[in-house]
């Protein structure tokens, strides 16, 4: 039998808040049968009628919520936060902050600029590990690993916890992601000046989609009851147990080029999602179906693109790279700030604990699936080199 409560007995404010338009009209109107002895249904989501109990006050506002697309109990994701002790590495790292510069054989070298060794440039993406600095009055200068010294300006790179994936113990049954940056949530979609702003979403909030639909041309998502926030302010996970095909068993990784996010799959189950940072014109990631085919905890990656190397790039002990596809890798990147749109030459960019964690799940011969739902990005192979960090 249904379960049933006197419609007197029933005070829940928080769900009468949340009441669609007519409700309060429609309880009053049935306050009179209920009085007369009817009763009202117990708060469940019915999407029926249930013939021995009215379905009014909380349950009418719960199955409106359920139709919108949200469950009763709510349910919150099966995943906890990795583990923050991956995001540290044996490393420091400074930026060289000149077009170009040397390595010297000692410090009074450096300081006198006599002697060089080499040249480390030209180029604007050039990081350097280093085992000590040296402030002098004539400068600041760094020792590195192999004994040379380079002068610098002291920028020291940290490496914080950028961002920190989640592990999951049961694939989720709704998409879900984080908020690029901080964007406000409006009470429904769309930008006219008479729809309220309800509340602001920090940057990398992790945030449940229980609808996406097309306003003016922009996609909008609606991640609580009459919240909604522009899609590409978020980039979501949509979670699919299906390998892909020519994947031949339950392990792969995927990477969403649309969504700037990166799902781990173990025994056709989501065990780890995150946000990256892929390819961007016109060195994108390319699309396809491919295999870690080489694993490195540490590497140095360097190159150019441009005839003239004025794009010229040296990173070192880049860590925990799974290559895929020719140059192109995941890995972790500590020069990166933000995350969750396209950055790189091709690699896909991780925070280090997040690549720490894929890095230690991974075997060589995983499968990787690249793929992108707009069509935005290429597919015809002729267009790719080898690509790169």
């Amino acid at each position: 039998m249904t379960k049933t409560i006197p419609f007197s007995l029933i005070i829940l404010g928080l769900l009468f808040s949340l009441l669609p338009a007519g409700a309060a009209t429609a309880q009053n109107a049935a306050s009179s049968e209920a009085e007369s002895g009817d009763v009202v249904c117990l708060p469940d989501v019915y999407f029926s009628d249930p013939g021995d109990c009215l379905p009014l006050g909380p349950s009418q506002t719960l199955t409106e919520l359920a139709r919108q697309g949200f469950p009763y109990p709510p349910q919150p994701l099966a995943a906890i936060n990795r583990d923050d002790s991956l995001a540290v590495v044996p490393y420091q790292y400074y930026k060289i902050t000149e077009y170009k510069t040397n390595t010297y054989p000692s410090l009074d070298a450096a300081i006198s600029k006599s002697g060089a060794l080499r040249q480390i440039g030209p180029g604007d993406l050039l990081y350097l590990t280093y085992v000590r600095m040296e402030r002098t009055d004539r400068g600041t200068y760094f020792l590195l690993p192999s004994g040379e010294w380079m002068p610098g300006d002291g920028t020291r790179v940290s490496t914080p916890n950028l961002f920190r994936g989640l592990e999951f113990y049961s694939t989720p049954r709704t998409p879900f992601g984080w908020a690029i940056f901080g964007v406000d949530v409006r009470s429904s979609p769309g930008y006219a000046y008479n729809i309220p702003v309800v509340r602001t979403i920090g940057k990398h909030e992790l945030v449940q989609v229980h609808n996406a639909i097309n306003v003016e041309g922009e996609e909008w998502l609606l991640i609580g009851p009459n919240e909604w926030v522009p899609a590409r302010q978020v980039g979501v996970v949509y979670p699919n147990t299906t390998p892909p095909p020519g994947v031949t068993n339950g392990r792969w990784i995927d990477i969403d080029l649309a969504e700037q996010t990166l799902a781990v799959y173990d025994n056709y189950q989501l065990v780890f999602a995150s946000l990256v940072a892929t390819g961007m014109e016109p060195f994108w990631t390319r699309p396809g179906l491919f295999q870690v085919y080489s694993m490195k905890e540490t590497e140095n990656m360097s190159g150019a693109f441009e005839a003239d190397r004025s794009d010229y790039y040296y990173l070192e002990h880049v860590p925990y790279t799974l290559y895929f596809d020719k140059a192109r890798a995941i890995h972790g990147a500590y020069w990166r700030t933000s995350l969750g749109f396209e950055q790189s030459h091709g690699c896909v960019n991780m925070s280090i604990g997040d690549a720490a964690w894929v890095f230690n799940w991974a075997n060589e011969g995983d499968w990787v699936y690249v793929h992108d739902r707009t069509g935005n990005t290429p597919v015809d192979p002729a267009i790719y080199g080898d690509g790169g960090a």
